[in-house]
């Protein structure tokens, strides 16, 4: 059976609303921060790694990452996306802010994006990574970025963002959406590295507390 006009209409539609929306996202989030108030704390941590050209693996929680690349002043950050169709639109709004991509996740091509961040680390290059992505369970840190840090001696720096008056969502990280002309505040805290001989269990529950924490002192400070 032949398909009908309106379907391959109704197609055309969706593809260019595809390749729209990420630029309407990206427009409405520039809009969004430049009316907010803009605190950054720990600012010296990752400029140190910076002065230095050594690269860092940035971890900041998975409903936070709408305004996350503010706070990063560095030559350039490659970030981990899902390969899963629901990373697409983030990908391509990533690319907009000039971010690179790595494509993977623990559940789909995870081997392949670790073996790509190892390289990329060992070339001093900075990672972001939402270590509780892509779905989950919130504000648990999985075990890839504990690995990643042993594999490449490269520092774990927690990053966490809040602001004073925001709509939290009721998907599985309770996304985190700020008001236009409210105040927000990024917190940078002190860099993690894995100790020789330890488990890495105990160091990925290490980088676990200290991201819990911070996000904590930023909501405290942000007036949530």
């Amino acid at each position: 059976m032949k398909p009908k006009i309106k379907d391959i209409l109704r197609r055309v539609k969706n593809r260019q609303a595809a390749r729209l929306l990420p630029s309407l996202i990206y427009l409405a989030i520039r809009i969004l921060y430049a009316t907010m108030r803009i605190r950054i704390i720990s600012a010296e941590v990752p400029q140190a790694f910076h002065l230095r050209g050594e690269g860092t693996i940035i971890v900041f929680w998975h409903s936070r990452l709408l305004m996350s690349h503010f706070a990063y002043k560095g030559r350039g950050a490659h970030a981990l996306v899902s390969s899963h169709e629901d990373g697409e639109i983030i990908a391509n709004v990533f690319k907009l802010f000039n971010i690179k991509l790595v494509r993977g996740s623990s559940s789909r091509k995870g081997t392949k994006a670790l073996i790509q961040l190892v390289r990329l680390a060992r070339n001093n290059c900075d990672l972001g990574i939402t270590p509780d992505g892509p779905r989950g369970p919130a504000e648990t840190v999985k075990p890839g970025v504990a690995q990643l840090a042993r594999m490449t001696g490269r520092p774990v720096v927690p990053l966490a963002f809040s602001c004073s008056k925001c709509k939290r969502f009721r998907s599985w990280d309770r996304f985190l959406l700020p008001y236009p002309f409210s105040s927000g505040v990024f917190i940078w805290g002190e860099p993690l590295y894995y100790q020789a001989g330890e488990e890495l269990e105990a160091f990925r529950l290490r980088i676990e507390h200290a991201l819990r924490e911070t996000t904590l002192r930023a909501d405290e400070l942000a007036g949530q």
